[in-house]
């Protein structure tokens, strides 16, 4: 497999190691978020950093951003960097480090305005009930609650990329123990987060950022393959 590496070195190379670099920078954060006094981290973090519906008195613009390196728990946390070293490291390889950063980066934030975009399908509907003249001050405090963390929208994207690259590698599922193509896990998956986030509306997990990191991250890889910059 031939891969252009305009962006910078292989992973692996001692000057450069994109996703090890994400994973302490997420970790550090983590640690801030529960370590850093009331009123500076924790929920203070979330507040300034987290992603929140643009109807809320919270939202900023960097918050698209911001939100990928926030997690609501150690689980939250550590599946999200397991997923992003196990898949990562090979996709620094193929893409280069520059240019992986860059996806990882533009998936987040395309599954951030993914999940944007449902809060305001959402926000229409409630004004179409007339909450706006009947309820206004509820309708204010649920977008004001509205808020999204967490990089799993960039590792979607990830997942994704994985299941174009690497097609035929087979990954062993947890449950139930049986391997898989790479493609048809990424298939699968994409299927089910978009099944969740039809029938589980107002779940606390982001299935359409799921999704949305995924569409991010496929358009994304076509037009590098069609411009000559990535292949597979």
């Amino acid at each position: 497999m031939n891969n252009s590496n305009i962006f910078g070195p292989r992973a692996g190379s001692p000057r450069s190691n994109v996703v090890m670099n994400l994973i302490i920078l997420t970790v550090i954060v983590f640690v801030a978020q529960i370590a850093l006094p009331e009123g500076v981290g924790g929920e203070r973090m979330i507040d300034l950093f987290g992603l929140h519906f643009w109807k809320s008195t919270e939202f900023h613009l960097w918050q698209p951003l911001t939100y990928l390196f926030l997690h609501g728990g150690f689980d939250h946390l550590f599946f999200n960097m397991f997923a992003l070293w196990m898949f990562g490291r090979v996709l620094e390889y193929d893409m280069g480090s520059g240019r992986f950063l860059a996806y990882y980066l533009i998936c987040g934030m395309g599954a951030g305005l993914c999940n944007l975009a449902v809060n305001w399908v959402e926000y229409n509907h409630f004004l179409g009930l007339g909450y706006a003249e009947t309820m206004p001050a509820q309708l204010q405090a649920w977008a004001d609650n509205i808020v999204t963390i967490g990089a799993s929208g960039a590792v979607f994207g990830v997942l994704l990329a994985f299941g174009m690259f690497h097609p035929n590698d087979r990954i062993m599922l947890l449950i139930p123990p049986i391997p898989m193509k790479a493609k048809w896990f990424v298939v699968a998956y994409g299927v089910l987060e978009l099944f969740l986030g039809v029938t589980q509306k107002g779940s606390n997990i982001a299935h359409f950022a799921h999704v949305g990191g995924m569409l991010f991250g496929f358009i994304l890889l076509r037009i590098w393959k069609r411009t000559g910059k990535i292949y597979y």
